[in-house]
């Protein structure tokens, strides 16, 4: 290393920072207020959509922030106190106004825009939105907790198995630093991570928790190289600069919003929520 920069090209003193600030930020939210956890979930969401609203820019496609951030605080909110219903019901209005509201703006690029418009709807917006119905049981907070930790732990995993380890690209053309070796560390820290946390703070099953681990690296990976791809197809190297030794929100929030839903109904299933 040099500088503290390691194989990666990551400032990892500056990421384990920035990481150490941000969980302890989630966990004061998480353990002191619990519903205003969904405060940090727009705060990301937000982020993330201006984000890619101003790396779309860049190839003149024009993105509505306004009504898609509007629409994603109803979603958020209303997944919270609504539900599932409610989260679907308000993504299909803002997909409504989204298009309406184009519209007005001219025949040109119509098509162009409104696809990024909806692309950008579902992802970050409504994929966000599962957050709070993660969140909504009595044991919300735990499971929150463990959403994160073994999206986290793929990402640990996978950096020291692959600075150690790794020799063998995974996809040479979408991520060239991304290795088989790295995958297998990703996969033995999130299974771990998962079977400890499912068992000590939802009273689940070892091999419960192990399958949850099992899920969220596989879904990790994938929201990590999917995010990849878009930032080549866009020719840029981070969505951001706002997360010292990260890059952007969604270069840290990729993994975790590709592993939110499948995670949610995993743990909805197997640990079944005693309210909601």
């Amino acid at each position: 290393m040099t500088g503290g920069t390691g194989r990666t090209g990551r400032n990892l003193p500056a990421a384990v920072a920035v990481g150490v600030a941000l969980g302890a930020v989630v966990l004061a939210f998480l353990y002191v207020v619990k519903a205003a956890f969904l405060i940090v979930v727009l705060g990301f969401a937000g982020l993330g959509i201006h984000e890619l609203a101003r790396a779309v820019a860049a190839r003149d496609i024009r993105v509505p922030e306004v009504p898609l951030l509007a629409g994603m605080t109803v979603m958020v909110a209303g997944a919270y106190w609504g539900g599932p219903v409610f989260l679907l019901g308000a993504f299909a209005v803002t997909v409504m106004v989204l298009l309406a509201w184009r519209m007005f703006q001219g025949a040109e690029g119509y098509l162009r825009d409104a696809t990024a418009t909806v692309f950008i709807a579902v992802y970050p917006a409504l994929l966000a939105g599962f957050a709070p119905l993660l969140l909504r049981p009595e044991d919300g907070a735990h499971r929150i907790v463990i959403f994160v930790a073994v999206t986290i732990c793929s990402d640990i995993g996978g950096y020291f198995a692959g600075i150690f380890f790794g020799k063998h690209r995974m996809s040479p053309v979408i991520s060239p630093k991304k290795t088989w070796e790295g995958f297998a560390g990703s996969v033995i820290a999130c299974v771990v991570c998962g079977a400890l946390l499912v068992r000590f703070l939802l009273d689940g099953a070892w091999w419960q928790g192990a399958l949850v681990g099992a899920v969220a690296v596989v879904c990790a990976t994938l929201g990590d190289l999917i995010e990849s791809i878009i930032k080549r197809d866009l020719g840029i190297k981070d969505m951001g600069a706002l997360l010292p030794g990260h890059g952007g929100i969604m270069d840290r929030a990729d993994s975790l919003l590709f592993t939110l839903v499948p995670l949610w109904l995993l743990l909805t299933v197997l640990v079944p929520p005693a309210t909601a």
